[in-house]
């Protein structure tokens, strides 16, 4: 099978599109003939083994313990292995695993969902890994309920776009956080109010917020502080920047030791790839309370280039890697 390769860590050239043997299921395991693949920030940190806190994940520390990158897919069937109840040849599937950017991926039964129904195949590899991330900050982390105020800072990217729709769906006012060219995703969203981070600042308004989901990684608690609520809650999801050894994780890693001096709280959020929580995300796309913003579609040979466009931070939702 053709499948997106690398030996070392490094930047996008370190990718190579090779024929490698088809994987073979192992018990509770499914052999999916992948139609496509989403593109998440976790595959540039895998991609380049940076922040170097990931290697000591048991991704491989001198280099990438799994070889093929990619980890949201969206596909149908081929094979199941021993002990596998939940899904039969023919099923088409989404969900998570390890080397999506490949003709055929071995995932594990717990962590995929049958695909929704009202959705392509591209539509959902980009749902698996932001969509659940999203849910558990606005559902579990934020516990947004209605009349709430939140705040939505990285509204146009991939956790973001769905943050912004789960929000709503949950009932609270959304104000959504994003640069100039993306303001018009956001809205059609559903955000009630949209701040260009590019010519405001979050605190200029004076406005507080109930609820605020950091996907952006990049602002100091002090000044997020300032627009919570003297109750409120803060969810840092992730981190970008900083330096080589965190990454800009130090703010998650920090958080809750913040919440112990004051009334405010302030989470870091790690998300868990649950079958469960991806059922309930299916459950919500299929009532039409949300739908995968996908800004552009990559053919497989071009994987290398869907990463670096979406780490330059110009795509405006996911970006998908279609393979058949």
């Amino acid at each position: 099978m053709k499948a997106i390769v690398q030996d070392v860590y490094g930047a996008a050239d370190v990718l190579q599109l090779r024929e490698i043997a088809r994987p073979v299921p192992g018990d509770g395991e499914v052999l999916i003939r992948v139609r496509a693949a989403g593109v998440d920030q976790g595959v540039w940190h895998l991609m380049t083994g940076l922040p170097y806190l990931i290697r000591l994940f048991g991704y491989g520390m001198r280099k990438p313990k799994t070889p093929v990158r990619g980890r949201e897919v969206a596909g149908v069937v081929e094979a199941v292995g021993a002990d596998v109840d939940r899904f039969r040849v023919g099923d088409e599937v989404y969900g998570t695993c390890e080397g999506s950017f490949a003709e055929y991926v071995c995932a594990r039964e717990d962590k995929l969902a049958r695909k929704p129904v009202n959705l392509s195949f591209e539509e959902a590899a980009a749902a698996p890994i932001s969509g659940v991330t999203a849910l558990q900050a606005v559902r579990d982390a934020g516990e947004v309920t209605v009349g709430q105020k939140v705040l939505v800072i990285g509204a146009g990217g991939g956790v973001g776009s769905f943050a912004v729709q789960l929000a709503k769906a949950f009932g609270a006012e959304v104000t959504g956080v994003c640069s100039t060219g993306k303001m018009d995703l956001v809205r059609s969203l559903g955000a009630d109010a949209v701040i260009d981070y590019k010519n405001s600042e979050i605190i200029s308004g004076g406005k507080l917020y109930d609820v605020i989901l950091d996907t952006a990684g990049n602002r100091p608690l002090s000044v997020l502080r300032r627009v919570l609520g003297p109750q409120g809650t803060l969810v840092i999801v992730g981190g970008e920047g900083g330096g080589k050894l965190t990454g800009g994780f130090e703010r998650s890693i920090g958080a809750p030791f913040a919440s112990l001096f004051s009334r405010q709280k302030f989470k870091g959020l790690v998300s868990k790839e649950t079958h469960l929580d991806l059922e309930a995300l299916s459950s919500l796309i299929e009532a039409g309370s949300v739908k995968p913003a996908v800004d552009t579609v990559f053919p497989l040979e071009e994987a290398p280039a869907a990463i670096a466009y979406l780490h330059e931070g110009r795509s405006r939702g996911k970006v998908v890697v279609g393979v058949s």
